[in-house]
Protein backbone atom coordinates (compact mmCIF):
# COMPACT_ATOMS: atom_id res chain seq x y z
CA UNK A 1 0.00 0.00 0.00
CA UNK A 2 1.37 3.38 -1.02
CA UNK A 3 0.71 6.20 1.44
CA UNK A 4 0.85 9.87 0.45
CA UNK A 5 -0.52 13.09 1.96
CA UNK A 6 -3.48 12.85 -0.43
CA UNK A 7 -4.39 9.56 1.20
CA UNK A 8 -5.41 11.20 4.46
CA UNK A 9 -8.85 12.77 3.96
CA UNK A 10 -11.03 11.01 6.52
CA UNK A 11 -9.30 10.74 9.89
CA UNK A 12 -10.56 8.56 12.71
CA UNK A 13 -10.22 9.61 16.35
CA UNK A 14 -10.11 7.20 19.27
CA UNK A 15 -9.53 8.11 22.90
CA UNK A 16 -9.22 6.50 26.29
CA UNK A 17 -12.55 7.11 28.06
CA UNK A 18 -11.44 7.80 31.64
CA UNK A 19 -9.13 10.81 31.35
CA UNK A 20 -10.07 14.49 31.00
CA UNK A 21 -6.66 15.19 29.44
CA UNK A 22 -7.58 12.84 26.60
CA UNK A 23 -10.70 14.90 25.86
CA UNK A 24 -8.62 18.09 25.70
CA UNK A 25 -6.19 16.56 23.21
CA UNK A 26 -8.96 14.98 21.12
CA UNK A 27 -10.75 18.32 20.89
CA UNK A 28 -7.53 20.08 19.87
CA UNK A 29 -6.88 17.50 17.14
CA UNK A 30 -10.51 17.55 15.96
CA UNK A 31 -10.54 21.32 15.54
CA UNK A 32 -7.18 21.29 13.78
CA UNK A 33 -8.30 18.61 11.33
CA UNK A 34 -11.37 20.70 10.46
CA UNK A 35 -9.22 23.80 9.95
CA UNK A 36 -7.22 21.87 7.35
CA UNK A 37 -10.36 21.01 5.42
CA UNK A 38 -10.18 17.33 6.41
CA UNK A 39 -12.93 15.14 7.82
CA UNK A 40 -12.71 13.87 11.44
CA UNK A 41 -14.65 10.74 12.42
CA UNK A 42 -15.02 9.58 16.03
CA UNK A 43 -15.64 6.01 17.05
CA UNK A 44 -18.94 5.80 18.93
CA UNK A 45 -17.43 5.30 22.39
CA UNK A 46 -15.08 8.26 22.03
CA UNK A 47 -17.89 10.45 20.66
CA UNK A 48 -19.65 10.18 24.03
CA UNK A 49 -16.73 11.99 25.66
CA UNK A 50 -16.27 15.02 23.45
CA UNK A 51 -18.36 18.24 23.28
CA UNK A 52 -19.50 17.80 19.68
CA UNK A 53 -23.02 16.90 18.58
CA UNK A 54 -22.82 17.12 14.78
CA UNK A 55 -19.70 15.12 14.01
CA UNK A 56 -19.72 11.75 12.24
CA UNK A 57 -19.42 8.64 14.39
CA UNK A 58 -18.78 5.00 13.48
CA UNK A 59 -18.40 1.90 15.65
CA UNK A 60 -14.80 1.07 16.41
CA UNK A 61 -14.99 -2.24 14.57
CA UNK A 62 -16.04 -0.45 11.37
CA UNK A 63 -13.92 2.69 11.75
CA UNK A 64 -11.03 1.29 9.72
CA UNK A 65 -13.38 0.73 6.79
CA UNK A 66 -14.36 4.40 6.42
CA UNK A 67 -11.21 6.36 7.36
CA UNK A 68 -7.75 6.71 5.85
CA UNK A 69 -5.86 7.25 9.12
CA UNK A 70 -6.61 6.70 12.80
CA UNK A 71 -5.22 8.83 15.64
CA UNK A 72 -5.29 7.13 19.05
CA UNK A 73 -5.04 9.35 22.11
CA UNK A 74 -4.21 7.53 25.34
CA UNK A 75 -1.68 4.98 26.49
CA UNK A 76 -0.26 1.91 24.80
CA UNK A 77 -3.27 -0.06 26.04
CA UNK A 78 -5.56 2.22 24.05
CA UNK A 79 -3.54 1.61 20.92
CA UNK A 80 -3.50 -2.16 21.53
CA UNK A 81 -7.28 -2.16 21.70
CA UNK A 82 -7.59 -0.05 18.56
CA UNK A 83 -5.04 -2.16 16.68
CA UNK A 84 -7.03 -5.36 17.13
CA UNK A 85 -10.10 -3.67 15.60
CA UNK A 86 -8.27 -1.89 12.77
CA UNK A 87 -5.63 -4.36 11.59
CA UNK A 88 -7.87 -6.21 9.13
CA UNK A 89 -8.52 -2.95 7.24
CA UNK A 90 -4.82 -2.12 6.76
CA UNK A 91 -5.56 1.35 8.16
CA UNK A 92 -2.46 3.27 9.34
CA UNK A 93 -2.43 4.33 12.99
CA UNK A 94 -0.53 6.98 14.96
CA UNK A 95 -0.54 7.34 18.73
CA UNK A 96 -0.58 10.38 21.01
CA UNK A 97 0.62 9.51 24.50
CA UNK A 98 -1.66 10.31 27.41
CA UNK A 99 -0.60 7.24 29.34
CA UNK A 100 2.59 6.20 31.13
CA UNK A 101 5.30 4.50 29.05
CA UNK A 102 4.22 5.22 25.48
CA UNK A 103 6.29 2.81 23.38
CA UNK A 104 3.48 2.77 20.79
CA UNK A 105 1.86 6.14 21.47
CA UNK A 106 5.03 8.12 20.95
CA UNK A 107 3.77 11.67 20.18
CA UNK A 108 3.65 13.92 23.25
CA UNK A 109 0.59 16.20 23.75
CA UNK A 110 2.74 19.34 23.69
CA UNK A 111 3.92 18.66 20.14
CA UNK A 112 0.84 16.94 18.76
CA UNK A 113 -0.16 19.60 16.20
CA UNK A 114 3.37 20.00 14.83
CA UNK A 115 3.90 16.24 14.58
CA UNK A 116 0.45 15.65 13.13
CA UNK A 117 1.08 18.23 10.41
CA UNK A 118 4.31 16.42 9.51
CA UNK A 119 2.45 13.13 9.16
CA UNK A 120 -0.35 14.70 7.10
CA UNK A 121 2.29 16.12 4.74
CA UNK A 122 3.65 12.64 4.22
CA UNK A 123 6.65 13.00 6.53
CA UNK A 124 6.64 9.84 8.62
CA UNK A 125 8.24 6.47 9.22
CA UNK A 126 6.09 3.43 8.51
CA UNK A 127 6.39 0.22 10.52
CA UNK A 128 4.43 -2.96 9.93
CA UNK A 129 4.00 -4.73 13.24
CA UNK A 130 2.78 -8.33 13.20
CA UNK A 131 0.20 -9.73 15.60
CA UNK A 132 -0.36 -13.19 17.03
CA UNK A 133 -3.53 -15.20 16.70
CA UNK A 134 -4.39 -17.90 19.19
CA UNK A 135 -6.97 -20.66 19.32
CA UNK A 136 -8.13 -22.82 22.21
CA UNK A 137 -9.01 -26.28 20.92
CA UNK A 138 -10.93 -29.04 22.67
CA UNK A 139 -11.13 -32.39 20.83
CA UNK A 140 -9.85 -30.64 17.67
CA UNK A 141 -12.68 -28.09 17.86
CA UNK A 142 -11.86 -24.39 18.24
CA UNK A 143 -13.83 -23.07 21.22
CA UNK A 144 -12.16 -19.65 21.55
CA UNK A 145 -9.89 -17.43 19.47
CA UNK A 146 -8.32 -13.99 19.82
CA UNK A 147 -5.54 -11.82 18.40
CA UNK A 148 -2.78 -9.91 20.19
CA UNK A 149 -0.34 -7.19 19.23
CA UNK A 150 1.72 -7.63 22.40
CA UNK A 151 1.41 -11.13 23.78
CA UNK A 152 -0.55 -14.25 24.55
CA UNK A 153 -0.18 -15.22 28.21
CA UNK A 154 -0.83 -18.62 29.75
CA UNK A 155 -1.20 -18.15 33.51
CA UNK A 156 -2.65 -19.60 36.71
CA UNK A 157 -5.14 -16.81 37.37
CA UNK A 158 -5.28 -15.72 40.99
CA UNK A 159 -3.94 -19.00 42.28
CA UNK A 160 -0.48 -19.36 43.81
CA UNK A 161 -0.13 -22.87 42.37
CA UNK A 162 2.13 -23.62 39.42
CA UNK A 163 0.62 -25.02 36.25
CA UNK A 164 1.73 -28.04 34.22
CA UNK A 165 1.90 -27.87 30.43
CA UNK A 166 3.80 -29.20 27.41
CA UNK A 167 5.32 -27.01 24.72
CA UNK A 168 5.75 -27.96 21.06
CA UNK A 169 7.20 -25.73 18.34
CA UNK A 170 6.72 -26.59 14.66
CA UNK A 171 5.67 -30.10 15.62
CA UNK A 172 8.76 -30.73 17.74
CA UNK A 173 8.53 -31.42 21.45
CA UNK A 174 10.39 -28.77 23.47
CA UNK A 175 9.64 -29.46 27.15
CA UNK A 176 7.13 -30.15 29.88
CA UNK A 177 7.16 -27.34 32.41
CA UNK A 178 5.90 -26.47 35.87
CA UNK A 179 5.72 -22.69 36.22
CA UNK A 180 3.38 -19.78 36.82
CA UNK A 181 2.82 -19.69 33.07
CA UNK A 182 4.30 -18.72 29.73
CA UNK A 183 4.39 -15.40 27.85
CA UNK A 184 4.38 -15.70 24.06
CA UNK A 185 5.41 -12.28 22.80
CA UNK A 186 5.79 -10.38 19.55
CA UNK A 187 8.68 -7.90 19.15
CA UNK A 188 6.15 -5.18 19.98
CA UNK A 189 5.29 -6.93 23.23
CA UNK A 190 8.91 -7.58 24.17
CA UNK A 191 9.05 -4.21 25.97
CA UNK A 192 5.83 -4.95 27.88
CA UNK A 193 4.94 -7.88 30.16
CA UNK A 194 7.62 -10.13 28.67
CA UNK A 195 10.29 -7.63 29.67
CA UNK A 196 9.21 -7.67 33.32
CA UNK A 197 9.30 -11.48 33.13
CA UNK A 198 12.98 -11.43 32.15
CA UNK A 199 12.53 -11.75 28.41
CA UNK A 200 14.76 -10.19 25.73
CA UNK A 201 14.04 -6.90 23.99
CA UNK A 202 13.37 -7.59 20.31
CA UNK A 203 13.73 -4.82 17.77
CA UNK A 204 10.32 -4.15 16.13
CA UNK A 205 11.71 -5.06 12.70
CA UNK A 206 12.52 -8.62 13.76
CA UNK A 207 10.46 -11.53 12.47
CA UNK A 208 10.63 -13.43 15.74
CA UNK A 209 8.55 -14.62 18.68
CA UNK A 210 9.80 -14.76 22.27
CA UNK A 211 8.64 -17.43 24.72
CA UNK A 212 9.24 -16.34 28.30
CA UNK A 213 8.59 -18.74 31.23
CA UNK A 214 7.02 -17.15 34.30
CA UNK A 215 8.81 -18.23 37.48
CA UNK A 216 9.67 -21.74 36.24
CA UNK A 217 10.28 -24.50 38.79
CA UNK A 218 13.51 -25.40 36.95
CA UNK A 219 15.98 -22.52 37.01
CA UNK A 220 17.52 -23.67 33.72
CA UNK A 221 14.26 -22.81 31.90
CA UNK A 222 15.16 -19.66 30.00
CA UNK A 223 13.44 -17.50 27.38
CA UNK A 224 13.50 -18.88 23.83
CA UNK A 225 13.37 -16.81 20.64
CA UNK A 226 11.97 -18.56 17.58
CA UNK A 227 11.17 -17.53 14.01
CA UNK A 228 8.08 -15.49 13.33
CA UNK A 229 6.59 -18.27 11.17
CA UNK A 230 6.72 -20.78 14.01
CA UNK A 231 3.63 -22.75 15.00
CA UNK A 232 3.41 -22.96 18.78
CA UNK A 233 1.26 -25.58 20.48
CA UNK A 234 0.74 -25.89 24.24
CA UNK A 235 -1.00 -28.88 25.83
CA UNK A 236 -2.63 -28.47 29.23
CA UNK A 237 -1.91 -31.30 31.64
CA UNK A 238 -3.50 -32.26 34.98
CA UNK A 239 -3.45 -29.27 37.32
CA UNK A 240 -4.66 -28.37 40.81
CA UNK A 241 -6.16 -25.21 39.32
CA UNK A 242 -7.55 -24.40 35.90
CA UNK A 243 -4.95 -22.54 33.83
CA UNK A 244 -6.11 -19.46 31.96
CA UNK A 245 -5.07 -17.66 28.79
CA UNK A 246 -5.42 -14.04 27.71
CA UNK A 247 -4.46 -12.03 24.63
CA UNK A 248 -3.09 -8.52 25.29
CA UNK A 249 -4.48 -8.67 28.82
CA UNK A 250 -8.05 -9.05 27.62
CA UNK A 251 -10.61 -11.29 29.30
CA UNK A 252 -8.95 -14.52 30.48
CA UNK A 253 -10.40 -17.85 29.40
CA UNK A 254 -10.16 -21.05 31.47
CA UNK A 255 -8.49 -24.11 29.97
CA UNK A 256 -9.26 -27.72 30.77
CA UNK A 257 -7.00 -30.76 30.95
CA UNK A 258 -6.21 -31.95 27.45
CA UNK A 259 -6.96 -28.62 25.80
CA UNK A 260 -4.49 -27.32 23.24
CA UNK A 261 -3.48 -23.70 22.79
CA UNK A 262 -2.36 -22.94 19.22
CA UNK A 263 -0.45 -19.71 18.56
CA UNK A 264 0.84 -18.40 15.23
CA UNK A 265 1.39 -15.16 13.35
CA UNK A 266 -1.77 -13.31 12.34
CA UNK A 267 -2.11 -12.84 8.54
CA UNK A 268 -2.59 -9.04 8.78
CA UNK A 269 -0.10 -6.49 10.09
CA UNK A 270 -0.65 -3.21 11.90
CA UNK A 271 0.55 -0.18 9.94
CA UNK A 272 2.06 2.05 12.62
CA UNK A 273 3.19 5.56 11.65
CA UNK A 274 5.85 7.57 13.49
CA UNK A 275 6.73 11.23 12.91
CA UNK A 276 10.25 12.05 11.62
CA UNK A 277 12.97 11.45 14.15
CA UNK A 278 11.48 8.35 15.75
CA UNK A 279 14.23 6.16 17.19
CA UNK A 280 13.46 2.83 18.91
CA UNK A 281 16.66 2.93 20.95
CA UNK A 282 15.97 6.48 22.08
CA UNK A 283 12.54 5.29 23.19
CA UNK A 284 14.23 2.53 25.21
CA UNK A 285 16.62 5.02 26.79
CA UNK A 286 13.76 7.33 27.69
CA UNK A 287 11.11 4.83 28.77
CA UNK A 288 13.38 2.30 30.47
CA UNK A 289 15.78 4.74 32.09
CA UNK A 290 18.90 3.64 30.24
CA UNK A 291 21.89 5.95 30.85
CA UNK A 292 20.06 7.47 33.80
CA UNK A 293 22.79 6.88 36.39
CA UNK A 294 25.54 7.74 33.92
CA UNK A 295 23.85 11.00 32.90
CA UNK A 296 23.37 11.97 36.55
CA UNK A 297 27.03 11.24 37.24
CA UNK A 298 28.10 13.45 34.32
CA UNK A 299 25.92 16.31 35.57
CA UNK A 300 27.53 16.08 39.01
CA UNK A 301 30.95 16.37 37.39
Amino acid sequence: MQISPKTFRNIGLIGRPDKSSVIETLSLIHDHILSLGLHPVFDTETAKLVPYSNTQTVSRHLLGEVVDLVIVVGGDGSLLHAARALVKYNTPVIGVNRGRLGFLTDITPTEVIFKLDQVLKGEFQLERRFLLEMEVRTNNETIYDAIALNDVVLHSGRSVHMIDFELNIDGQYVYRQHSDGLIVSTPTGSTAYALSGGGPILHPSMDAIALVPMHPHTLSSRPIVVGGQSEIKIKIRENRVLPMVSADGQHSVSLNVGDYLHIRKHPFKLMLLHPPGYDFYMACRTKLGWNQDFDSFQQQD
